[in-house]
């Protein structure tokens, strides 16, 4: 049975937490979540997944340990023990994620979220992040506000924010990232299938490294049996991610 694009960024999105091991993983969003479980219950089975407040739960939602956030500040965040996934109203090529404000910070176009933890999130442990929809309104040249630290910033910064700083992967609906090329730059690993260079050139304002770029693979027969009948019956990753 064919799987759907939705389905194929989930296992995407699994793939994002292979070989890390025994981790907190905290992936904010749909996707995110679907591709965490996926990844603890076919190779990952030591991930830690939490309930971002004071549990860590199972993939089917049972708590098998207490981890409130202050602890998680104490013991987990300062020692690179986590991999957190995040969205990103902008990323430039170096790994910079807006989620602030649009426009200039002193009279904004739109106000976000602020930087909330992400400069914290980005120089202390492992970080992705998850994008619904490619297009050069998120994949812009430079962010208007840096919240997540990328690779340039972080080099400027000094060793200290340079320690666990790991900006490790950008999933979106068009392939999946990371910052291979030269200095740090984005390159493309892979693209979903029936997805073109083409397409993702214009859906960003930079230009993307495709050295060496693959093709995303297709969920096994068992983990396209979690995903519709255990992880998402209901098909909300569908409307996240369109056909």
């Amino acid at each position: 049975m064919s799987a759907t694009r939705a389905e194929i960024v989930v296992v995407a999105m699994a793939e994002v937490f292979r070989g890390d091991g025994e981790i907190v993983a905290s992936p904010m969003g749909l996707v995110p979540q679907l591709g965490a479980k996926l990844a603890r219950l076919t190779f990952e089975p030591d991930l830690l997944l939490s309930d971002g407040e004071a549990y860590l739960l199972t993939a089917d939602g049972v708590v098998e340990g207490w981890q409130p956030f202050r602890k998680v500040l104490d013991t987990v965040v300062p020692h690179g023990r986590r991999h957190v996934v995040m969205g990103a109203n902008q990323i430039d090529r170096y790994g910079n994620q807006n989620i602030s404000a649009i426009g200039d910070h002193a009279r904004p176009k739109k106000q976000l979220l602020g930087v909330r933890g992400a400069p914290g999130n980005t120089v202390n442990h492992r970080t992705s992040y998850w994008v619904p929809r490619h297009s050069t309104r998120v994949f812009v040249d430079a962010v208007d506000v840096v919240s997540g630290v990328g690779y340039d910033n972080a080099a400027k910064a000094g060793a200290s924010a340079q320690k666990y700083h790991d900006v490790h992967r950008v999933v979106s609906n068009l392939g999946v990232f990371d910052f291979g090329g030269p200095e740090h730059a984005m390159r493309a690993v892979a693209l979903h299938p029936g997805v073109t260079r083409d397409e993702v050139t214009a859906a960003t304002a930079f230009e993307i490294d495709f050295t060496g770029t693959g093709t995303s693979r297709e969920p096994t027969a068992e983990q396209l049996r979690l995903i519709r009948d255990v992880l998402d019956p209901n098909r909300l990753r569908d409307k996240e991610v369109p056909a």
